[in-house]
């Protein structure tokens, strides 16, 4: 497949895939009807203006010139301009064919695009200690690039929100700056885009385009390594770019330092502007991401039990999508197998058995009493261990002492070391209070028999 082939192909699949859900919408497409009649379309030929699609035959060519509006108006909106179609049959292609080999190819596919994920902003982007550092870097080169931290770098585990941060920057330059070409892209794509341009002698037309861009974001940039080629490449066109004040952010699983197989040259560009980490997220920022996606899926965060959110925070924070995925998880479990309006704890406990991360009874410590029961409560484990006084913390306290007795049979002295030096008195009077509570309260019952089985001791 030569360049063009492939940058026509990727245009023409989103273009399919547009065409059917615009069709949908419209009520004048099925996937019986466009699985039949539409998915075997060809883009043949694109310029400034004009789309020259190709179908099998007569009657591909009929249906899909019925629905004519509908093929435009998708394939404008991938390309982000006007364009009228002409919709041939395949035996008509050779008349017209000489015409369209004299056009030269793109360099690099889709670079006529930002190629931005739109969905992902810097609104909807979930701030807390865990990325705040990368979150406030990736705004400053947004608002103005190529000025502040030239390159941005940042790295951490999968799942983190970096990518989310990189399409952010491009999504704010393109709302506030229509003018700046910004341009995002994978390594490994960019690799593959390189490969294409040696093979077909386009390198130096490739160089020249990305060159041309004002913001370059790079995802993944680790998969670089080994590609000698590609380092040469992208050595050049990182220099031009930075020379010229024009921004580039990349992102990485690890820092710039620590990835195998780059040369040392690139490993000292990619370290010479900002370096910034990513992190799991802690409890309140994973239950914030919680109502943000509950939000965004148009679920009432008040049918959820406070401390269903805990829960899943608890057991899931270790990157964003497992968040995501726990809580379409319990959302599944609770439609097809609850019979209550509610999501309440029981109902969390049910949807995850066996998948949450609870903490072995073997392995049981007062540390970890004391942060499962603070994530229970929504406190941190340093509200706990506090001289704060207020009813709820201290109820919490209460619990957490209680449970240190009961599962780990700690002498009192010793509990209180674990709660801020506290007298061995108060951790006799905080136990003997849960105890009352147990004989007298739903409330206590309730709290003790969920934390047990959070902990999987019960």
């Amino acid at each position: 497949m030569t360049v063009m082939d492939s940058y026509l192909s990727d245009i023409w699949k989103r273009t399919l895939t547009l065409i059917l859900e615009k069709g949908k919408q419209q009520e004048k497409l099925d996937n019986l009807i466009f699985n039949q009649f539409f998915s075997d379309s060809k883009l043949m030929d694109l310029d400034e203006k004009k789309a020259l699609v190709v179908v099998p035959g007569y009657i591909q060519q009929t249906i899909m010139m019925q629905n004519k509006e509908i093929v435009e108006e998708a394939i404008s909106e991938v390309q982000e301009r006007k364009i009228s179609c002409e919709i041939i049959m395949e035996s008509q292609l050779q008349k017209i064919r000489p015409l369209a080999a004299k056009k030269k190819a793109p360099a690099i596919t889709g670079l006529n695009t930002t190629n931005l994920i739109q969905d992902y902003t810097f609104d909807n982007f979930v701030v807390g200690g865990s990325n705040r550092e990368s979150h406030s870097a990736a705004l400053a080169c947004a608002y103005n690039p190529g000025q502040f931290f030239n390159p941005l770098f940042i790295y951490g585990n999968s799942g983190l929100g970096k990518t989310h941060l990189l399409n952010a920057i491009g999504n704010y330059v393109s709302e506030h700056a229509p003018d700046k070409k910004v341009y995002y892209t994978t390594s490994e794509d960019f690799v593959n885009a390189v490969v294409n341009s040696i093979k077909n002698g386009q390198i130096q037309e490739f160089k020249e385009e990305m060159n041309d861009l004002d913001v370059l974001l790079v995802d993944d940039i680790q998969f670089l390594a080994g590609k000698e080629k590609s380092h040469e490449t992208f050595f050049y066109i990182f220099n031009e770019l930075v020379n010229n004040k024009k921004q580039i952010c990349l992102t990485s699983d690890r820092h710039p330092t620590e990835i195998k197989g780059l040369e040392e040259r690139l490993i000292s560009r990619f370290s010479s502007g900002l370096s910034v980490g990513v992190d799991s997220p802690e409890f309140e920022t994973s239950v914030a991401i919680l109502k943000v996606k509950l939000e965004k899926q148009s679920v009432d965060p008040s049918i959820i039990d406070d401390d269903v959110l805990a829960y899943i925070a608890s057991n899931f924070s270790q990157d964003v999508r497992k968040l995501e995925g726990a809580l379409n998880r319990l959302l599944f479990y609770s439609i097809n197998f609850s019979n209550s309006t509610r999501i309440d704890f029981k109902t969390a406990v049910s949807a995850f058995r066996g998948q949450a991360q609870t903490i072995d009874k073997n392995d049981l410590t007062a540390s970890k009493i004391i942060r499962c029961v603070a994530d229970y409560y929504g406190l941190t484990k340093l509200q706990l261990v506090s001289k704060t006084r207020t009813k709820n913390i201290a109820t919490a306290r209460h619990m957490a002492m209680y449970l240190c007795r009961k599962h780990l049979d700690m002498p009192y002295v010793k509990i209180g070391d674990e709660f801020g030096k506290r007298d061995h008195s108060t951790v006799m009077s905080a136990c003997e209070k849960v105890e009352k509570g147990l004989k007298n309260d739903d409330v206590y019952r309730k709290a003790v028999s969920e934390l047990e089985k959070l902990m999987q001791v019960n």
